[in-house]
C-alpha cells in the first residue's frame, strides 16, 4: 500500500500551529493513511507536546525521512530553527519567527518539488512577522506560487458539502470589479476543473457565481455578468467543462450544499468564504490549485487568544493532512 509522506510545516510557533498538529498527530487514523514529517522547532513542539498533555514523543529526523510504517505516539520533526524563549512567547511573533515560519514552507515546497514528499499541509502563519522577516508576501498561496514558478493558481476552500473557488483572492472591496476581466474568470473556472478531475471526481459540476447581487438585474446593478463572466462561462463550455452561469449567490449555495454542483466559483473572497465558514467551520480545508506540487492547508488564522491553553481544535489541521494524503494517493495512482 502506497502511504505518501506528507510534509507539515509548523506555521507561527507563537500561535496554536505546534498544538492542532500535534494533537492531529495523535489520531492513529492519520498513521495509517500517511507518513508525516513536521517541519518545525524543536523547541515549540516540545512545548506542545507538554501543554496537550498528549502521549507523544518527539523524534528529531535532521536529513533522515519518517518509517514507512510510523510509529503510534512519535512527531517525526525535521529541525529547521532553534527559536530561544524570547522568540515563543505566544501570541508576540518576532523577526526570528517570521523566518522560521518562511524556512518551513521553502523546505516543504523543496521536498515535494523533489519528489521526496508526496505532498505539504501547512499550519497558519502571521503574515505580518513574515514581511517583517523581509518576505514580502500576502500570504502563503502567493509564495508558494513564486517557489513553484506558477503563474496561474486558485485558492479553493473544501469540506465535505462544499467547495468554493475564488477568482480574486486578498482584495480591497474596491478593487474587484476592475480585477473580475474575462482571462481571471476563465482561468479560474479551467484550473478549478482542470484539478478536481485530477483529484476528486471526473466532470466535475461548478457552478460559477455572479459580482453583483440578483446578476446585475440586465444592467441595473452593474454589467460585468453579462460583459465579462458569462463569456467566460461560454468559453469553458465551449472547451467541455461542464461549468454553468453567472448564477446568483444569494441562492446558489444552499443548492451547491445539498450535492448540486462540484465546485463554486466566487468573485472576491467573502462571498465564498462567509458560506464555507458557516458549513465548515472547524473542519474547512485551504487547497491551492494550479500549482505542480499538492498543498493543504488549515482554513483559520493563528488563534493567540487560545495559543498556550491547549483548547484550540485540531479538526481542520487534521483535514488538510488527510486530504493532502488523499490527493497524493490519486495522483500516484494517476502515474
Amino acid at each position: 500500500m502506497f502511504k505518501p509522506l506528507i510534509a507539515i510545516t509548523m506555521g507561527d510557533p507563537t500561535g496554536v500551529g505546534p498544538e492542532i498538529i500535534c494533537k492531529a498527530l495523535a489520531n492513529h487514523e492519520l498513521a495509517a493513511l500517511c507518513r508525516p514529517m513536521v517541519l518545525g522547532d524543536p523547541g515549540a513542539f516540545e512545548r506542545a507536546i507538554a501543554i496537550t498533555g498528549l502521549p507523544l514523543r518527539l523524534e528529531l529526523l535532521a536529513d533522515r525521512l519518517p518509517p514507512v510504517e510510523p510509529e503510534l505516539g512519535v512527531v517525526y520533526l525535521r529541525p529547521l530553527s532553534a527559536l530561544g524563549a524570547a522568540n515563543l512567547v505566544f501570541g508576540q511573533p518576532t523577526v526570528a519567527s517570521g523566518e522560521a515560519m518562511f524556512r518551513c514552507i521553502t523546505e516543504a515546497a523543496r521536498l515535494c518539488l523533489s519528489g521526496v514528499a508526496d505532498a505539504m499541509a501547512t499550519a497558519p502563519i502571521n503574515k505580518e512577522a513574515l514581511n517583517r522577516a523581509g518576505h514580502h508576501y500576502p500570504g502563503h498561496t502567493e509564495l508558494l506560487a513564486e517557489l513553484t514558478g506558477s503563474n496561474d493558481f486558485v485558492m479553493m476552500l473544501a469540506g465535505d458539502r462544499l467547495r468554493v473557488t475564488l477568482v480574486t483572492i486578498h482584495e480591497a472591496l474596491t478593487k474587484v470589479p476592475k480585477l473580475v476581466t474575462f482571462e481571471r474568470v476563465l482561468a479560474t473556472i479551467r484550473i478549478t476543473h482542470h484539478d478536481l478531475t485530477r483529484y476528486f471526481k471526473s466532470q466535475p459540476r461548478i457552478a460559477v457565481l455572479a459580482l453583483n447581487p440578483h446578476c446585475g438585474e440586465g444592467g441595473m446593478f452593474g454589467d460585468e455578468e453579462g460583459r465579462i463572466i458569462a463569456p467566460a462561462v461560454a468559453a469553458a463550455r465551449a472547451e467541455g467543462i461542464d461549468a454553468v452561469g453567472p448564477l446568483s449567490a444569494d441562492t446558489l449555495f444552499y443548492f451547491a450544499a445539498e450535492g448540486a454542483y462540484d465546485a463554486v466559483v466566487c468573485m472576491y473572497h467573502d462571498q465564498g468564504l462567509i458560506p464555507l465558514k458557516l458549513l465548515h467551520f472547524d473542519d474547512g480545508v485551504n487547497v491551492t490549485l494550479g500549482l505542480p506540487i499538492i498543498r493543504t492547508s488549515v482554513d483559520h488564522g493563528t488563534a493567540y487568544d487560545l495559543a498556550g491553553t491547549g483548547r484550540a481544535k485540531a479538526t481542520s489541521m487534521a483535514a488538510a493532512i488527510r486530504m493532502a494524503a488523499a490527493m497524493a494517493v490519486v495522483k500516484h495512482a494517476g502515474k
